[in-house]
């Protein structure tokens, strides 16, 4: 059975296309993936580059540049000062450390111990040179006691009278230590006994002098490392500061700016006051603490990204670069007026600029210098090259010329905003900080086309030149004089036989390549490792020399295009890797670094709960979050755009028929939409981003039906209804993503990935427009050839940048450079480059291959790299991530429930109740860090409110071990801050144990002195009752005998008065209890109602801060004093009638006795 080529061509298509997708997607990547696989280092060399890294960069900070240390070539001249006062009207001069240096010997101060040269320069350690004792020195050492007893009175009489800012420790030889020392003794003792998430430390083996194996644990060896790089990135930084200090001091010219201003003058420090200023990112708030931004961070980031200064000279840059892309060879700056204005205003601001920081910095011999780094040098030449060219503006420009080679240098000018920008030239030095290891690569690529180069020059070379003239083809001899060659011309109406044209015959190599000689031949063997070409050069030396020369072609393309230049791929993004410091990172750090990622990615919900009082509200809000509900409305979505499958044109049926049914799926998006706006409601809803574009495409899709319907029978508005209307289908396709976590977090992973890349997109954007302005003024004129035309030139600025964006791709470069390699007789030269047709080999040569290398081979890699690395966030594994997906899910759902307002937003107050509901890897322990992490929360954001990925922070920081996970300097910081912490919580636990040992005490005491109290009060209520019962038998006994003796009444007297003398006795002490004791009522022993207030004393409240106590009666109060009612119902009476005459004695013995006790 036959099929047609319609039937097989779909199955051919699918064939190629699987081929392709197999080969150069699948194949090569692993090629790549084994070539980095290789490249990755092991765990152990991994730390001890890190280390390595580490050492280096803290010796480097300790060694002053080579620009600064010619002064030390130079022999001391402090600068001497004119006095004009008496000596006792001065205060104390400060003593130079440099002279101070010259009488000390520099063994003893290199031999201090590690805890006394970490604070050498502490300010804090200054009160104890006030005590030190001094020692008479004898011998040799006598000069240089004296000295230093000298200088330690001048530090003491300064430390006295207020100026300590540089009093530097003299005592050198007290070995010890301080408090500062100490307590990082103690936070580093209280740091190895920690044991953190379970992590058990290894042992390391290490041998003592006697032989023996010592096991040390893998804790206290990194705290050893970490002291050690810190003790020597602290001691590099003060070695480097005492060296500019020793210059400053010693040499009058050492930082001041053209050896003319003066360090202090108000001119420079106006100047300085100038170029520093910038955007402050932490604002104060009115208590003068730094006040948090919630909203719009990374605009705030991005304000201070560069100084004010700096800020302007970007946008003065964009506009010269703007004003010079309207420059073309026939539209010259000379005879444009507007763009010398641009020129001169570029010019103008950069030696306003320039000016301002040599006078606050200085040109070069300062240590904060205009040309301190390349790129202040290449800052100082595109001002120079800018002058020159706006003084010369030369009217006439031969090609090759040292004016058009000025004109190029010229057209660097967008560079400077790489220059400006930290993070783009952070990128660029990322990327030449691995120079070596991409020129290595470069050279073994280079030798291995210069093998097959050779190989080619002796077998091919010179056996690929044919005759134009089919008739001698291969005869060298008779190829010449002229023939007639016809044209075959395909788009003219030409009837009868094809017209021809007389030519000459020539004897000459194919247009594009040749192995003549060497040069040609590896320029041709680097067009095939790009795969551009090589089967033009593949057939036609099988055509020339025959079919087994090609396998010359294969092997190349094999082994340079699979190994080498995977190769060079591969070690171009190791080694950005290595250099950015991820290539470096061991398993536990990058799963940090991924766990970052994802804290990053994570969002609030944002869903309101469950509408539980309105039933209606709750049955919908049910239907709306079940998973078939999502899968329906992404089934809905597909559908929808899966009517595109045929164009859109009026009047055609099956365009009627799928605009009807995407109305139907229009209208069931609007009630999707409505259902919702019941569930959430209408604050709830418009709360979600996802749900504002599902509403705006909603409305938009309402508002093509009511067109559509207005459209009908006009053809011109039915086109554009049909426009707009799959266009909103298109638009209705991105909200798919949306309803599916999984397709959500790859968007949010693509997101991030192209704001990460951002800066090196720019970068490459800025590099295109470089070669764009250099390709205008090299190839503008060029004539037309094969493949440079009309839509592909150099003509303007945008046709240029189109054409190199073609470039990029790989597609026909080779073909364009070599149209711009045409050379006489084919072209005219002219007086001026705009008036040539010619082009520069050369010129041509290194112009596309460097760009070809730079973007395709070196950028998109970068790039590749980047992206790589933010999608292993989303494919890694859920089980070996520190925190999994669905803890964070976990912790959405929990913060969903505590932040009712919906905005990202909660009271510190309310984390405590959010930390108490996390469960699973979240949860966190009650006793040890529910303290820690809430005083964290409260530090952090100074009592303000709390962010969403603030407490996820906080949370990832507490759920790892940092000492494996985090990198050296963030290890640091977040160690620093966990001691603080600790240290605060202690002193919060300590403080609340001691207030309430102290309400325990102050309430024992209390009851104490309530009781004596009370003792005392019933003593007096006897006494009182004693005194009664004895006044009323006197009288009893008076009125029953008259005849009583002067005696007894005398007797009578006299105890009364001994009473009262004890009554006031007793007052005088309560009132001296009220002035020195509150006390609390009374217990409820003393219940009784007749019980009453004498009306002189005053009443005391009851009740004290913080003391616990049982109810008592509202009638009773403090320090009362208590008066008998001779009311016959007080069931004294009884008591009285009963025991007075059997037992008085023994009762008063009794409360003379209780008396005693309570003194």
């Amino acid at each position: 059975m036959l099929y047609s080529i319609q039937d097989v061509a779909p199955f051919v298509a699918i064939y190629f296309i699987v081929y392709h997708l197999a080969i150069n997607l699948i194949v090569l990547s692993l090629f790549v993936a084994v070539i980095l696989d290789n490249l990755e280092l092991e765990e152990d060399v991994k730390m001890i580059k890190q280390l390595k890294t580490r050492e280096a960069s803290a010796e480097t900070q300790q060694q002053l540049p080579w620009r600064l240390r010619v002064f030390e070539r130079f022999p001391d001249h402090p600068q001497m000062i004119e006095l004009s006062r008496l000596p006792h009207e001065f205060s104390i001069p400060k003593i130079r450390d440099s002279f101070m240096r010259q009488f000390l010997n520099q063994d003893d101060i290199y031999t201090i111990p590690l805890e006394l040269s970490m604070n050498m320069y502490s300010k804090r350690n200054a009160v104890r040179t006030l005590h030190t004792t001094e020692h008479r020195p004898t011998g040799e050492s006598m000069k240089r006691t004296a000295v230093l007893n000298i200088i330690k009175n001048v530090n003491n009489q300064r430390l006295l009278s207020g100026d300590a800012s540089q009093i530097h420790l003299a005592s050198v030889g007290d070995n010890k230590l301080s408090i500062y020392v100490q307590q990082n003794k103690i936070r580093l003792h209280r740091k190895n006994s920690m044991r953190r998430s379970g992590y058990k430390p290894k042992p390391v083996h290490t041998i003592r002098e006697n032989g023996d194996i010592n096991a040390l644990q893998g804790r206290i060896q990194d705290d050893y490392d970490i002291k050690v790089f810190q003790y020597r990135q602290q001691q590099a930084e003060l070695k480097r500061n005492q060296q500019e200090e020793d210059l400053r001091e010693n040499h009058p010219y050492f930082d001041t700016p053209l050896f003319a201003i003066s360090r202090e003058s108000n001119f420079r420090k106006f100047c300085q006051l100038v170029v520093e200023a910038r955007y402050n990112v932490t604002p104060k708030d009115r208590l003068g603490q730094d006040a948090k931004i919630n909203r719009y961070k990374e605009g705030h980031k991005f304000l201070d990204l560069v100084t004010y200064l700096e800020w302007i000279m970007i946008t003065v840059t964009i506009l010269s670069a703007v004003s010079m892309s309207f420059e073309t060879p026939s539209n010259r700056v000379i005879d444009q007026p507007l763009l010398q204005i641009t020129e001169y205003i570029f010019v103008i601001f950069m030696s306003v600029e320039l000016t301002l920081k040599v006078f606050a910095n200085g040109l070069f011999f300062t240590p904060k210098a205009l040309i301190r780094d390349f790129s202040g040098i290449l800052d100082v030449g595109f001002f120079l090259i800018s002058l020159i060219y706006l003084c010369w503006l030369p009217r006439s420009v031969p090609a090759n010329s040292a004016a058009q080679f000025l004109m190029l240098l010229r057209s660097a000018r967008p560079l400077r905003i790489i220059i400006l920008v930290p993070d783009m030239r952070k990128v660029v030095y990322e990327v030449c900080r691995g120079f070596k290891e991409i020129l290595l690569v470069s050279i073994l690529l280079v030798v291995l086309m210069f093998i097959f180069a050779i190989y080619g020059v002796q077998i091919i070379g010179g056996q690929l030149a044919r005759c134009n003239d089919r008739t001698y083809y291969k005869q060298q001899g008779l190829c010449r004089g002229t023939f007639w060659r016809e044209l075959y011309v395909s788009k003219m109406n030409v009837t009868g036989a094809d017209p021809v044209m007389l030519v000459p015959r020539v004897w000459a190599n194919p247009h594009n390549f040749n192995f003549d000689y060497i040069g040609s031949a590896m320029l041709a063997l680097f067009e095939v490792l790009s795969l551009e070409g090589w089967l033009e050069i593949r057939d036609i030396i099988m055509d020339r020399m025959g079919p087994e020369h090609a396998i010359f072609v294969h092997i190349f393309v094999f082994i340079g295009t699979l190994v080498g230049l995977t190769l060079f791929v591969g070690v171009v993004i190791a080694n950005y890797s290595e250099n950015k410091g991820t290539a470096l990172l061991t398993v536990d750090q990058r799963r940090w670094m991924d766990l970052k990622g994802r804290i990053k990615l994570a969002q609030p919900l944002r869903t309101p709960p469950r509408p539980e009082n309105n039933k209606f509200r709750s049955y919908v809000f049910d239907i709306t979050q079940t998973k078939m509900f999502k899968k329906s409305s992404a089934v809905l979505v597909l559908l929808n755009c899966a009517l595109l499958y045929k164009p859109w044109k009026p009047k055609e049926k099956i365009t009627q028929i799928s605009a009807l049914i995407s109305s139907v799926f229009t209208f069931l998006f609007l009630v999707e939409a409505t259902m919702k706006c019941i569930a959430l409601g209408v604050v709830g809803y418009w709360q979600s981003r996802r749900n504002r574009f599902d509403l705006l495409v909603t409305i938009l899709g309402i508002a093509w039906i009511v067109l559509n319907i207005i459209s009908m029978g006009q053809n011109d508005l039915q086109e554009f209804s049909n426009t707009f209307g799959f266009t909103v289908i298109i638009l209705r396709f991105f909200t798919i993503a949306g309803k599916h976590a999984t397709l959500k977090m790859l968007m949010l992973t693509i997101i991030v990935s192209f704001f990460k890349s951002f800066f090196i997109i720019l970068g490459m954007f800025l590099l295109m427009l470089v070669y764009a302005f250099a390709g205008v003024i090299l190839f503008g004129c060029v004539k037309f050839g094969p493949e440079l035309g009309r839509h592909a030139n150099f003509k303007t600025v945008p046709n240029a940048i189109v054409l190199l964006m073609r470039i990029v791709t790989g597609e026909d470069w080779n073909k364009i450079m070599h149209d711009c390699m045409v050379v006489p007789p084919r072209c005219t030269r002219g007086g001026s480059y705009w008036e040539s047709d010619c082009g520069n080999s050369t010129a041509s040569i290194l112009y596309f291959c460097s760009f070809y290398i730079i973007i395709t081979y070196i950028v998109l890699n970068l790039l590749v790299a980047i992206i790589m690395e933010n999608f292993s966030l989303f494919y890694s594994n859920e089980e070996d991530a520190l925190l999994s997906y669905t803890d964070i899910r976990h912790f959405q759902t929990v913060w969903n429930m505590i932040d009712t307002g919906r905005k990202g937003l909660i009271p510190a107050r309310r984390v405590k109740f959010l930390l108490r509901l996390l469960r699973g890897r979240l949860e966190v322990d009650a006793e040890k860090l529910y303290k820690h992490m809430c005083y964290e929360i409260e530090k952090l954001n100074n009592g303000s409110d709390v962010t969403f990925h603030d407490v996820l922070n906080m949370l990832a920081y507490r759920s790892v071990d940092i000492r494996k996970s985090l990198q050296f300097e963030e290890l640091l910081a977040r160690e620093e801050l966990e001691y603080l912490i600790e240290e605060e919580v202690a002193k919060l636990t300590i403080r609340n144990w001691l207030n309430k040992c102290l309400k325990r005490i102050k309430a024992k005491d209390q009851t104490n002195v309530i009781k004596s109290l009370q003792r005392g009060n019933e003593l007096a209520f006897f006494r009182e009752a004693q005194h009664a019962i004895t006044t009323n038998e006197a009288l009893r006994k008076t009125a029953t005998n008259d005849s009583s003796s002067i005696e007894d009444r005398q007797q009578l007297q006299q105890q009364q008065q001994q009473q009262q003398q004890t009554q006031s006795q007793k007052e005088i002490a309560k009132r001296k209890l009220d002035r020195t004791t509150t006390l609390p009522t009374p217990s409820s022993d003393i219940s009784n109602p007749n019980y009453r207030l004498q009306p002189g004393l005053r009443e005391i409240p009851s009740e004290t801060k913080g003391s616990k106590r049982p109810a008592t009666h509202p009638q009773l109060q403090q320090n009362i004093s208590l008066t008998f009612s001779t009311d016959d119902s007080y069931s004294w009476r009884s008591w009285e009638g009963a025991h007075h005459l059997n037992t008085r004695k023994d009762i008063e013995s009794w409360w003379a006795n209780q008396l005693d006790t309570s003194t």
